[in-house]
């Protein structure tokens, strides 16, 4: 089981909804799956086996959708390597204060 890096970007649309707190409801979905991520700005990133991290966004992007979104934009990055584990912390330990 290979440990791959997923960042997510949903942005839903609704003619009158607020998109900071559709996206929350996505955010909540990660946070309650238990698996490694991390919020940004701009998207969130997950750290875990793909098949897991996918079943994952596909549950965020439902959550949107059951908060009330009429229609959502996905953005998927994923770092994913052959035969090892790709982790957020060998990326940016150094950067920790």
């Amino acid at each position: 089981m290979t440990l791959i890096n997923l960042g997510i970007q949903i942005v839903p649309k609704g003619k009158s909804l607020d998109s900071y707190a559709l996206v929350d409801k996505a955010i909540a979905v990660i946070q309650a799956s238990g698996i490694k991520h991390t919020v940004t700005p701009f998207e969130t990133v997950m750290e875990g086996p793909q098949e897991k991290l996918m079943a994952i966004a596909k549950e965020a992007q439902n959550a949107v959708f059951e908060a009330g979104a009429e229609e959502v934009l996905i953005y998927y990055r994923m770092q994913i390597r052959k035969d090892s584990d790709v982790t957020m912390d060998e990326k940016t330990a150094k950067f920790r204060q």
